[in-house]
């Protein structure tokens, strides 16, 4: 069974790389573009380019002995017919502390995320829906041992110095070990963006419900603020942020408060 789900997640891989390569070929050229302009598109999940986000989540404080866990997600996003279609790949990589220890920990895979976006027209003001689908390629500990999908959709809009907008989904769970708890899943996170010449201020928390948790333990909700800035160290533009959340809503177990830290590698071609 782990060499079958190796194979899965090597093949998976493949299709990822493929697809960004591929992606290439349907990317119009922005080499042109302005840093601040190049800065916008980074901010947006549903622009028109080529890019790799390294995002790595840690969380704090996390139950009775106040451990940490750790998520670091590889988001690779490719356009395709002329950005016409989105698709964003998630694959996490997460460190799971046993909680109800002062030590002990697992670290895997967790579940595989692929949203395709079709997104109608680009502009100002721009929107984009269309499934998501979770693999289950995360351990006993890492993962939900579950096939799911569900509807995704993402609004934006950027005018001025702005890149503002919210991405909103919810995946059930259709097959998998039925040892193991059903999936109902929702995922809420907006976007605020303010571009200063040089840098940015960003906000973007993951707002989650678990709807099959018991009464008063299905919501997180955090809070917080982050800076952003575009390097040019070569001729791959990188973005680069950090962030800090405070959970205001969150599990009896739940973490307090994260950290993000993320480098997001850009290819505009040209």
């Amino acid at each position: 069974m782990r060499k079958q789900k190796r194979s899965f997640v090597c093949s998976v891989v493949f299709v990822a790389i493929a697809a960004l390569a591929s992606g290439a070929l349907y990317a119009p050229c922005h080499a042109q573009d302005s840093e601040e302009d190049l800065a916008k598109k980074a901010q947006n999940p549903i622009a028109n380019m080529i890019s790799l986000p390294l995002q790595n989540n840690t969380s704090f404080n996390i139950g009775p002995y106040n451990r940490t866990a750790n998520v670091l997600n590889i988001q690779p996003v490719a356009p395709f017919y002329e950005g016409r279609l989105i698709t964003r790949t998630i694959l996490p990589i997460v460190t799971q502390p046993d909680i109800l220890s002062e030590s002990g920990s697992t670290t895997g895979l967790g579940d595989l995320n692929i949203t395709a976006f079709y997104v109608p027209k680009s502009g100002e003001t721009m929107f984009g829906l269309g499934p998501i689908l979770v693999f289950p390629t995360g351990g006993d500990e890492t993962g939900a041992q579950k096939w799911s999908a569900g509807p995704s959709l993402v609004l934006i809009t950027t005018p001025g110095p702005w890149v503002l907008g919210a991405l909103l989904n919810n995946v059930w769970s259709y097959a998998g070990d039925d040892n193991t708890s059903d999936v109902n899943q929702m995922l809420f996170q907006y976007f605020i963006n303010y571009n200063f010449p040089g840098f940015y201020l960003t906000s973007a928390p993951i707002i989650t419900a678990n709807w099959e948790a018991q009464d008063g333990q299905e919501w997180t909700v955090p809070l917080g603020i982050g800076i952003g800035k575009l390097f040019k160290p070569g001729k791959i533009p990188l973005n680069c942020t950090a962030q800090y959340y405070y959970n205001v809503i969150t599990p009896d177990y739940g973490p307090d408060w994260s950290l993000r830290l993320q480098v997001q590698m850009l290819f505009p071609k040209g």
